[in-house]
């Protein structure tokens, strides 16, 4: 498994019943999460003085149950980056914490790469992987469909002190975006994609991981340079298992351009009880 290990600001307390436990800087949530089927140990203390509650509803969604006044938003930081927190509606905070092993990586694979990079960061999300990849050097092109989840990268960009560097923000469908990207002859020497299981388009098309992961990634691949540095693509589909994500790598990059390709779980480490929290998967191909 590929743990994030090193965080100051972000800890997993304790898990257990189908629920999390977690530190982000000072403020304790207390958040559901599918993988945990294990039993809580004991509910001691921190679990019943945590900050915030998010509660599913039988109906769908949720609500948060707040236990003491807490900021709105709030800062926390990995290394000399650093991001706006926020507990949303739908029990999200605006940052996966486990992809800092992932911010790292590209971190050093843009710091060695010897040469000026160019990043496509396709839905981007609030820019964790493009904030990274400005920090290391790069020419960063940030693209999501949620205008406020853009506004919110900008936000983070500024945040790490780094506002002067070359990061392009698009708000736009992904998948449209890529073909003209195709059609004006851009290219780029690095792609990460963080996927959703389904989704629908702004003209009603259907998007599923299962069917479309593949042939999205040939057409990612239309827009790399000649000589590509990486592509990673993250998926927290269930049922979508690391050996697929080498598969579709092996098939398309692998059989292009050689290269070295990793898959795995991605995971953070449980304070409590020393164990590993599953948080999804990756794939990465390197040349």
């Amino acid at each position: 498994m590929y743990a994030a290990q090193d965080w100051k600001d972000y800890e997993v307390i304790d898990t257990g019943d189908g629920e999390k436990l977690e530190r982000w800087g000072t403020v304790v949530l207390r958040r559901p999460d599918p993988q945990i089927i294990w039993p809580l140990i004991k509910e001691t203390g921190e679990w019943r003085q945590a900050d915030a509650h998010y509660h599913r509803s039988s109906s769908g969604g949720g609500q948060w149950e707040y236990k003491k006044q807490i900021p709105e938003r709030w800062t926390i930081s990995y290394r000399n980056l650093s991001f706006h927190i926020k507990p949303t509606g739908f029990k999200h905070t605006g940052l996966f914490p486990e992809q800092a092993v992932n911010w790292a990586w590209m971190m050093d694979k843009i710091r060695g790469a010897g040469r000026p990079i160019r990043v496509l960061n396709l839905f981007a999300y609030t820019g964790g992987a493009s904030v990274a990849c400005a920090a290391a050097g790069a020419e960063v092109c940030h693209v999501d469909a949620s205008k406020g989840v853009v506004q919110w990268a900008k936000e983070n960009l500024q945040l790490s002190g780094l506002g002067d560097r070359p990061v392009r923000f698009i708000t736009d469908d992904v998948f449209k975006f890529v073909q003209r990207e195709q059609r004006r002859g851009s290219k780029y020497d690095a792609i990460i994609m963080d996927p959703p299981s389904y989704g629908r388009g702004p003209n009603g098309e259907t998007w599923k991981l299962e069917t479309n992961l593949y042939p999205f990634v040939e057409s990612c691949m239309s827009i790399l340079t000649d000589k590509p540095l990486f592509m990673l693509i993250n998926s927290y589909t269930t049922g979508i298992s690391a050996s697929v994500l080498k598969n579709v790598l092996s098939l398309s990059l692998g059989r292009r351009y050689g290269g070295t390709i990793t898959c795995g779980e991605i995971g953070l480490p449980i304070t409590a009880s020393k164990l590993m929290l599953p948080c999804g998967i990756l794939g990465r191909w390197e040349a």
